[in-house]
């Protein structure tokens, strides 16, 4: 028989839309069940200090309207307890002090592996279930379960280009616009197809190489003079941060001295890609006696503390009351999942890469039908522009070579094209 004591809840990594929903809704359900509950302040930061006054009992009438705010009602941060064993054994040991039993956490991959280190580290006392945040849509779940708030930060982000598309096409200038995505190109797709952007680059292109800063330039260019060989000088192009830890660092000068995070990872904001791919771009034109305006812009922050859009809002509150009711139900060491329409717990370990000890990545699966259609929306440098010498030979023309120099600047952008899109239209079993 589980001893009902105590409930925690705590929120590591980054914000996403709906993390108030999972903490209303894990509340209301456990405070039915005559579960304390208590909000540890600022994910793991004061308890792996051994500090257990940073705590906020949670309550139905303090939490029963927050699923509909962005943000989070117990703060948030990236600390991480597994760097140190001495901060491991005191995050333990305050959740103890705390007479906590049971632990939800809601948080990314890091997030999760300190979650899952703790639970083992507990051995036995403190159960512990994890409930998948990213606005990246990057964690380990099966490829039609999204990520809580990816919806949310898609749909804001489509509100925010849709405006800066109007702009470019006002104001006859293109628009670098770099989205979240440390390691997978979801959000920037997701807003970049949805919203009719002129293109988009996700690291997952160039999946297996190394990425050249030259070969992201030269698509950039590739695309602007196709688009001005059609009497267009505006566009907008969506690029995944993640494309910064691809590049070749020797193509990025001090890429090694940026500053990084609790967690080992570079602090992609200290690293300005947009202004690097304006100011490269400029360069590139410039030897093809072409002159745009280009603006660089960035959109993460705008989207992570966002209320929550109905989808999410709905989703998260499943997972919530779900995380609570597994935790009283006896689960532990299990992410919290819902698909189609019901409640699936996976086991922690399922989600592991052996190989690191850490949570798998999702990657965007640039073989699927969904990309091919993306690609094919995109104004860029296509493999069959250069079976079409008439198409060439506009291109030529604008970048002011010969078609043969074109050729040679450009034709290796299309060497990795992945293959054109064929529809089955087949019925099932032949019919």
């Amino acid at each position: 028989m589980i001893e009902r004591s105590t409930l925690a809840i705590l929120v590591g990594g980054g914000p996403a839309p709906g993390v108030n929903s999972v903490i209303g809704a894990a509340t209301i359900r456990a405070r039915l069940e005559g579960l304390q509950v208590l909000g540890l302040r600022d994910g793991f930061e004061w308890i792996m200090q051994g500090d257990i006054e940073h705590v906020t009992p949670l309550e139905i009438d303090g939490v029963s309207r927050i699923h509909f705010r962005g943000g989070s009602h117990i703060g948030i941060s990236r600390a991480n307890p597994t760097t140190d064993p001495a901060q491991l054994e005191n995050a333990v040991t305050s959740l103890l002090r705390l007479n906590v039993s049971q632990l939800i956490t809601i948080g990314g991959d890091d997030t999760a592996h300190s979650a899952m280190r703790l639970e083992e580290k507990a051995a036995g006392r403190i159960q512990v279930v994890h409930v998948p945040k990213t606005i990246d849509n990057d964690l380990d779940l099966p490829p039609h379960v999204d990520t809580f708030g990816f919806q949310t930060a898609r749909h804001y982000g489509v509100e925010i280009l849709k405006n800066l598309m109007v702009d470019a096409k006002t104001t006859s200038r293109w628009y670098f616009v770099i989205t979240m995505g440390r390691k997978a190109g979801h959000l920037a797709l997701g807003i970049g197809k949805a919203a009719g952007a002129t293109l988009t680059l996700i690291p997952e292109e160039f999946l297996g190489r190394r990425i050249r800063l030259r070969a992201v330039v030269d698509t950039l260019v590739g695309a602007i003079i196709k688009r001005l060989s059609y009497g267009r000088r505006d566009g907008v192009a969506v690029l995944a941060e993640g494309l910064v830890l691809g590049i070749d660092p020797e193509d990025l000068a001090g890429l090694e001295e940026v500053e990084r995070d609790s967690h080992g990872n570079v602090r992609i904001a200290e690293v300005n890609i947009g202004e690097i791919l304006k100011a490269e771009v400029t360069k590139r034109l410039r030897e093809f006696g072409l002159k745009t305006t280009i603006a660089a812009k960035n959109i993460g922050y705008e989207l992570r503390c966002a209320d929550p859009i109905p989808i999410d809002m709905e989703y998260t509150r499943d997972l919530g009351y779900c995380a609570a009711k597994c935790l009283l139900g006896g689960g532990n060491a299990v992410v919290i999942s819902m698909q189609a329409g019901r409640f699936v717990p996976i086991p922690v370990a399922a989600m592991i890469d052996p190989a690191t000890g850490r949570p798998r990545t999702r990657l965007v699966d640039i073989t699927s039908t969904r990309y091919a259609i993306a690609r094919r929306y995109m104004i860029r440098l296509r493999r069959d522009d250069f079976e079409n010498p008439h198409e060439l030979a506009r291109f030529a023309a604008t970048a002011r070579v010969s078609l043969e120099e074109f050729r040679g600047k450009f034709e290796y952008l299309v060497e990795e094209e992945p293959p054109p899109l064929i529809i089955d239209i087949a019925r099932p079993g032949g019919a």
